[in-house]
């Protein structure tokens, strides 16, 4: 199904990042802390401007127009965010927030600010978002992952998230508003969760919905050219009905700023069609792809498999040396982050479980 846009790449990106700061804030707080403060100097140029926006909203308790900037064009950006919650049910890890504005099918998912700093902790077993109205955790359903049979971590809010530094395992709801959607993710490890959802595609606008995933950060985001190897292991197992894509999100050149880039390998596909139009054929890694690229507004790369697979060790930095030898970056470029996890737009109104047994990212 095609991915229509309805707003710039980036022009979309600064309302996720406020909520966003607010996810991985939550987060990083020990259950029971009380009031909760967002680091400022902690936040890169950019993120400063976001959290005022957040501030605002949480302050005025309605509707704010946050002013970023930083597009392409150098306009100043809006976002319009409402209902803002900082924490979630007790004991929980993750806040929610409610976006008020169109969202793009093929823009950046994630759009993640730099990490606090880690605090001395072990992980956060037991911790969880509310998985229902109540706020009470909800019990994993019969049909869920062979492995993850004890989850440390349930979430149903929309932006859910488990520190495990540097990785993070994300519920990550973006693009639900006007839509009706349910989803809950349960984990173990950053290497071991499941996501059962329920959505359809009943308006036929084919709108990507949620990005659940697990992604590491770099904190440092070191240059491509600095590293001898960028490799990740990976294995999922989806329904295979509905409409949906099991991929690889990267970000190279920052993390959904107005100069990054952002990389997309797409594993399994089922139904989907990536933006912009397709550049060529590769085979990279061994196997055969369909490269798609956009610059509408802002860097998107697509690397399509001809032949799904739903496990493997990928060699990242094959495929980005491709793309600089391509000149689509420059050779000055680095990594920010990796992330793998599926991409919904559909589950034909059933509850569908997707799961994530394997998922590591190592370079150096």
């Amino acid at each position: 199904m095609l991915r229509l846009p309805c707003c710039g790449r980036f022009g979309c990106v600064a309302s996720r990042r406020v909520r966003q700061i607010i996810a991985r804030h939550d987060a990083d707080t020990p259950p029971g802390a009380g009031s909760r403060r967002i680091r400022l100097d902690r936040l890169p140029r950019g993120g400063l401007a976001a959290v005022i926006a957040a501030c605002a909203v949480l302050v005025g308790g309605g509707v704010a127009a946050a002013t970023l900037l930083g597009t392409p064009a150098g306009a100043a950006r809006q976002a319009a965010v409402k209902d803002v919650t900082v924490g979630g049910a007790a004991g929980g890890g993750s806040g929610n927030a409610a976006a008020a504005m169109p969202q793009v099918a093929a823009s950046p998912r994630i759009a993640v600010m730099p990490k606090p700093k880690a605090r001395a902790s072990t992980p956060a077993a037991g911790r969880s978002g509310s998985a229902a109205p109540g706020g009470s955790p909800a019990a994993p359903p019969a049909a869920g992952s062979a492995t993850c049979t004890n989850p440390s971590f349930v979430t149903s809010d929309q932006f859910g998230m488990w520190n495990l530094d540097p990785y993070f395992v994300y519920n990550n709801m973006w693009g639900i508003s006007g839509y009706s959607v349910t989803q809950t993710l349960y984990a173990c490890s950053y290497s071991d969760w499941y996501v059962v959802a329920d959505m359809n595609n009943d308006s036929g606008d084919g709108h990507v919905k949620t990005y659940p995933n697990s992604h590491r950060d770099f904190d440092n985001e070191p240059a491509i050219s600095s590293l001898n190897s960028v490799t990740s292991t990976f294995a999922e197992t989806s329904p295979g009905t509905g409409i949906y894509e099991d991929a690889y999100d990267i970000w190279l050149n920052g993390i959904a700023t107005s100069g990054s880039t952002e990389v997309m390998i797409w594993t399994q596909n089922q139904g989907q069609v990536p933006s912009g139009s397709i550049v060529g054929t590769v085979t990279l890694d061994g196997r055969s792809w369909t490269v798609w690229r956009s610059t509408a507004s802002g860097n998107y790369i697509a690397f399509v498999a001809n032949s799904n697979f739903t496990s493997g060790t990928m060699n990242l930095l094959a495929y980005f040396q491709y793309i600089i030898g391509q000149g689509w970056i420059p050779g000055n470029s680095t990594l920010g982050q990796v992330d793998y996890g599926v991409e919904l737009v559909s589950t034909n109104s059933v509850p569908a479980t997707f799961t994530f047994s394997d998922f590591t990212v190592n370079a150096s």
